[in-house]
């Protein structure tokens, strides 16, 4: 099965990245392998000043199963680094769990669920790659963690602020908190002892790894 790029540069030109890209995404592909069958996906890459992590200068972001985009901005003065460090193949292996996610039980609609989902793609880069955490999944302290702990309503209740929880719009929540207690979440999951396959690692319940971490991330901090 096949993973495409497709090279939108309309906005601006890539092509002195395309070779480093490409190698980065195979080197993903290849991690993934590993562990289970990649699915096929479309890659869209493309260049918009601005509209990426400015610590990374690159984002991804998964649209649906078989597609996600690799958002770059070779402006940014962490860019060329981000490219030597392997971000983008983490990057690309983040996303594509949660492309293969989208395809199983789905990313979800609750504030639990996105937490697991982040939780799961994040965890799952780490048993990859070796990786720590990245700076949005160790972004705050134990002690704004307990602050800002959701209670069982908040968990699976309907609507949550997604860019709240995530990213600290309108200032209730500190940025990447919901990154950073997703990963705890999952890191709670897999102390249990649980060695999760390839298909564990995309399709399990979200109320399984939110159970794990009872007694532990969410009431024991």
């Amino acid at each position: 099965m096949s993973w495409q790029l497709h090279w939108l540069e309309a906005s601006g030109d890539l092509s002195p990245w395309h070779a480093i890209i490409a190698e980065e995404v195979a080197i993903a592909r290849k991690a993934v392998s590993e562990l289970l069958p990649p699915s096929p996906l479309d890659i869209i890459v493309q260049r918009l000043p601005g509209e990426v992590i400015p610590e990374r200068g690159t984002t991804g972001r998964a649209l649906r199963e078989s597609l996600f985009s690799l958002t770059l901005d070779p402006a940014n003065p962490n860019f060329e680094r981000s490219l030597r460090d392997g971000d983008l193949r983490r990057t690309v292996a983040h996303e594509a769990h949660h492309c293969m996610r989208m395809a199983g039980p789905g990313y979800g609609w609750t504030l639990g669920e996105a937490l697991v989902s982040e939780g799961l793609a994040g965890q799952f880069v780490s048993r990859l790659f070796g990786s720590p955490p990245e700076p949005w999944e160790c972004a705050v302290t134990d002690d704004v963690l307990k602050a800002n702990l959701p209670d069982d309503a908040t968990l699976v209740g309907n609507g949550h602020d997604h860019r709240a929880w995530f990213f600290g719009f309108g200032g209730r929540y500190p940025r990447w908190l919901g990154y950073t207690l997703g990963y705890r979440i999952v890191g709670d999951w897999l102390e249990t002892g649980i060695a999760p396959d390839g298909a564990t690692w995309v399709n399990v319940p979200a109320h399984e790894v939110i159970e794990a971490a009872r007694g532990r991330t969410l009431s024991n901090l």
